[in-house]
């Protein structure tokens, strides 16, 4: 029996390029390959890589350098490149770098067994189309093996709203979404396998609209279906569009039990001057409003959101609008950047915030959510919370888990709890997790 092919997969960015990669697994795999943690042992090393961050491609290009020795030292090794990077860079990465064999977008990840045929013999290959077939279809079924007790599932990919600072609408595409009888089916799959949390993904996964029973579904009733699975015991989403958040997904907030007390919702500035000109298509106000109808259908919501600070044309006012709209809103986490250019996107062409005052910007506002964040936690301290058990800690006898509100917490408990959700007393509040006791 021929030894089986070993595959590394380096993971960029998001959750959806977790999911990626391990699709990306699933197809090679049908080609003979197994993977491994170590990028010496690998007969292929694929960079499944994301352009959100600055400089991503540079980046890419540079990890790509540090492959170089190990090509050398196994010159049949194969090197791809993946994900929204290769989207956008397509045919430039094998002129920059001449040791990638091959170039495949995130559309068409499911033609790897062909182009890994390619480039067995001699050849390169470059695969960035957006195809008019589903890549869900025509990914083999691996083996069956167990999983842990979460898992991420994409059910929404691509973007139509052309926000000026974003790549995503030329890398991922239009907005599409998947099936219900698919999403189901691999949801019972997952939970067969010993999943009992999903993270349901997208682009603007509140956004759905994939075909079922009666014509197209929005993402409230997916998630109504999904909570019938026998097993799932909880159900998040994410990323959502303020624009997208409609009525029955605000009203499953409430009385859904299984989707949990958890909410990103990324608003980008408090500046209605600015979000025009990020093209962003929400006011201040309407998503301040949208916070309190959120909150009046599930009052313990923990909610969390993305900010550019030093947006072209950012003024001080501008900035004191985004703070206030953050004091108003509290949120228990959120994430926080300083705007870089994207090229090809309409705010690549403007003139930039000086980088000292946006700096400066964004090291005042993380300030405050930092501040939120451990208000957040602090008040935690002495309630009951239930916590599903991921894996070991770093103490002997200590679980790590999450609760309902998405905080990692770490408790003294018997392996076995691994997989199981329990109720925990909250004990103390530390950086970014809580400590807690086993009720």
């Amino acid at each position: 029996m021929a030894e089986a092919k070993k595959l590394f997969i380096k993971t960029y960015g998001c959750q959806m390029n977790v999911y990626d990669s391990e699709r990306m697994a699933d197809a090679l795999g049908a080609s003979g390959y197994v993977t491994t943690a170590q990028p010496e042992d690998a007969d292929m090393i694929l960079l499944n890589t994301c352009h959100i961050r600055e400089k991503a491609a540079e980046k890419v290009y540079s990890e790509l350098g540090r492959l170089k020795p190990l090509k050398a030292a196994n010159p049949d090794l194969k090197i791809g490149v993946a994900g929204c990077v290769a989207q956008a860079e397509g045919e430039e990465i094998m002129r920059r770098q001449p040791l990638v064999d091959l170039v495949v977008g995130p559309q068409t990840y499911h033609r790897l067994p062909e182009m890994e045929a390619i480039i067995r013999k001699g050849a390169r290959a470059v695969d960035t189309d957006f195809p008019e077939e589903d890549k869900f279809d025509h990914l083999p079924r691996g083996p069956r093996a167990m999983r842990g007790p979460t898992a991420f599932l994409t059910v929404q990919e691509g973007c139509d709203k052309f926000c000026a600072f974003c790549v995503v609408p030329y890398t991922r595409g239009a907005e599409a979404s998947r099936p219900v009888d698919r999403i189901l089916t691999e949801a019972r799959d997952l939970v067969e396998r010993g999943v009992r949390e999903i993270t349901l993904l997208g682009q603007n996964v509140n956004a759905y609209h994939g075909m079922g029973d009666g014509g197209a579904w929005t993402l409230a009733r997916l998630i109504r279906a999904l909570a019938k699975v026998d097993g799932l015991e909880r159900i998040r989403f994410t990323t959502s569009h303020p624009n997208d958040m409609e009525d029955d997904l605000i009203a499953a907030h409430g009385d859904e039990p299984k989707l949990m007390p958890y909410l990103h919702l990324p608003v980008q500035s408090g500046s209605d001057r600015i979000l025009k000109a990020m093209n962003r298509k929400h006011t201040a106000e309407s998503y301040l409003r949208l916070i309190e109808r959120l909150r009046a259908a599930r009052p313990d919501l923990l909610l969390s959101g993305d900010f550019i600070v030093g947006f072209p044309g950012e003024t001080e006012a501008d900035f004191d609008d985004t703070m206030a709209l953050v004091r108003a809103v509290h949120y228990g986490q959120a994430y926080s950047f300083k705007y870089s250019a994207r090229p090809g996107t309409p705010a690549a062409e403007r003139a930039n915030v000086p980088d000292d005052v946006a700096s400066d910007r964004l090291h005042r506002l993380q300030a405050l959510l930092t501040e939120q964040q451990r208000a957040t936690q602090d008040a935690m301290v002495g309630r009951e919370v239930s916590v599903l058990f991921e894996k070991p800690g770093r103490l002997p006898g200590q679980l790590i888990g999450k609760s309902e509100y998405l905080h990692a917490v770490h408790v003294h408990a018997p392996d076995d709890q691994i997989g199981k959700i329990a109720r925990v007393r909250v004990t103390a509040s530390v950086t970014n997790s809580l400590a807690a006791d086993l009720l």
